[in-house]
């Protein structure tokens, strides 16, 4: 008969528990607890104060989430001798800014005067005329005075000429022929061309001073002899020349 050689297996022997092992035990626990809520932060003042490394309170016999307590009492009076120590800015309700800057002055523009027409002025004008009627004359012939056309005229020497004009302001070649006629009584048409039909062609031979001289595009006054009374052209005066016409064709206008 064979023996069994299995041996029986008995429990290993463990540290026996008596009261202060269990105390001991519960104290780790708690500790790893509080040890994962170890930062706190006071939000009012920005300030983080950490409890790493304090001894956990021991919890107290009537607390009945078993955990170590923690004294919040000194972590809020941290927090607001923080708040106490930092400074303070404050405005007023209504509050105005102010802006540093040269004083600038704004200068109205004199105004612009007209100079007036005056008695004077008018008369150094006249004067000026006269000066330039007196520098344009040409010796007048003899048979001005043995023609009424000639002698009204001839007081318009040095009248400038304008394109258009009809006044003494201003002429042109039969714009001045019709202004001194019209002096007389006669009236003639406006144009040079009308005027050439104005009145009875004559020969130059038999011409007389005051007749009309057409050329195409240009009428004038006969002065006898070998010169005219005419506004010739711009730039130009009325003035007392020869003639200049190479067939000048003479009017007698009665």
């Amino acid at each position: 008969m064979s023996q069994s050689t299995v041996r029986a297996r008995h429990r290993a022997a463990r540290r026996p528990s008596t009261p202060l092992t269990q105390l001991a035990s519960t104290a780790t626990a708690q500790m790893a607890v509080v040890g994962r809520r170890t930062a706190v932060v006071a939000a009012s003042s920005g300030l983080v104060v950490s409890v790493l490394g304090a001894a956990p309170a021991i919890a107290e016999p009537n607390d009945a989430s078993g955990l170590a307590s923690v004294d919040t009492a000194t972590l809020t009076g941290a927090a607001r001798a923080a708040l106490d120590a930092a400074p303070v800015v404050t405005a007023p309700d209504q509050a105005t800014w102010t802006l540093d800057v040269d004083d600038v002055t704004a200068v109205k523009p004199a105004p612009v005067v007209k100079a007036k027409t005056t008695a004077t002025s008018r008369t150094a004008t006249a004067t000026s005329r006269s000066t330039v009627r007196a520098a344009a004359t040409v010796a007048a012939p003899p048979s001005v005075a043995g023609s009424a056309v000639l002698q009204i005229a001839a007081r318009y020497v040095g009248v400038p000429y304008v394109y258009g004009g009809t006044t003494p302001s201003g002429f042109d070649c039969s714009g001045f022929t019709q202004y001194v006629y019209a002096q007389l009584g006669i009236s003639l048409p406006r144009t040079a061309e009308a005027q050439r039909s104005a009145g009875t062609v004559v020969s130059r031979a038999d011409a007389q001073p005051g007749d009309l001289i057409y050329s195409p595009g240009h009428i004038a006054i006969y002065a006898g002899g070998d010169m005219e009374i005419d506004s010739p052209r711009p730039g130009g005066t009325v003035q007392f020349r020869s003639i200049w016409q190479s067939a000048p064709v003479f009017i007698r206008v009665s």
